[in-house]
């Protein structure tokens, strides 16, 4: 059995939304580090928050707070950029998940070009490795870039199951099977080559257990949707929700396996 395959299934919690509404008023309210420890309370095993160039929402103060006062591991999103990385080896958090970032994009598109952007790359994945940063690549579960990541030396690759989630918002079931297959293609071939394998982009209760039954997955990052339901009922019932259901599909991973 391969690295976390078949056990318990982490939830990191993305909370760079309740910066931007924050910020859409201004000064502190609502508090992105209160979210992070209700998230916590309520089954969050980490944490995630986006430090953007043009800083629309998480802010370097949030990022320090964060940082210091969590009681769970801090999952850093940022670019690989020489700015982002001063950042990321002041502050030394859990891990780094590199992403791809363009000012004009309302949030991340799609994976990172790992294969393209190789060289680039290799610099700010090794002195965030040096620092004792976990280091992430968020990709399309493409094996071209799973291949890439894993010859970078990348600890973690986070699918991006962006696409999954339009069809299955589009009601598209022959375009949601054919992403799952291709994002569990991808979750073996990431496993066998030694990556940990998490993934994210636009889970909702709804499309989160096809993920969750991966055995290969061993976290998911999920944002916009849990901020988003916790205006109708609370922070606290839609981590717990969210959890819940991902504990469920786990268990029947783990019954077909006893079997």
């Amino acid at each position: 059995m391969t690295r976390g395959q078949h056990g318990s299934i982490r939830l990191g919690v993305n909370i760079d939304h309740v910066a931007t509404i924050r910020n859409a008023r201004g000064g502190r309210h609502p508090d992105p580090l209160r979210a992070a420890h209700l998230a916590v309370e309520a089954g969050a095993d980490g944490i995630t928050a986006h430090l953007r160039e043009d800083r629309r929402h998480i802010s370097d103060t949030d990022i320090a707070r964060l940082k210091s006062e969590l009681t769970r591991p801090l999952n850093l999103e940022m670019a690989a950029t020489p700015e982002m990385l001063r950042i990321a080896l002041r502050h030394v958090p859990n891990a780094c998940c590199l992403v791809p970032e363009r000012r004009e994009e309302r949030t991340t598109e799609g994976g990172l070009d790992v294969v393209g952007q190789k060289k680039s790359l290799a610099p700010v994945v090794s002195d965030l490795k040096a620092a004792g940063i976990r280091v992430s690549l968020f990709i399309e579960p493409d094996i071209r870039a799973i291949e890439a990541s894993a010859e970078l030396g990348a600890d973690i690759v986070e699918l991006h199951t962006g696409r999954y989630c339009d069809y299955a918002a589009d009601d598209d079931a022959k375009g949601a099977a054919a992403e799952i297959e291709r994002l569990a293609k991808g979750a073996t071939v990431a496993d066998k080559l030694g990556l940990e394998v998490h993934a994210g982009h636009g889970l909702t209760f709804n499309t989160v257990a096809p993920l969750a039954r991966m055995p290969e997955v061993v976290e998911l990052n999920i944002g916009h949707f849990l901020i988003g339901e916790a205006i109708f009922g609370g922070l606290n019932a839609a981590v717990r929700r969210m959890r819940f259901l991902m504990d469920e599909a786990r268990a029947k991973v783990s019954t077909r396996v006893s079997a």
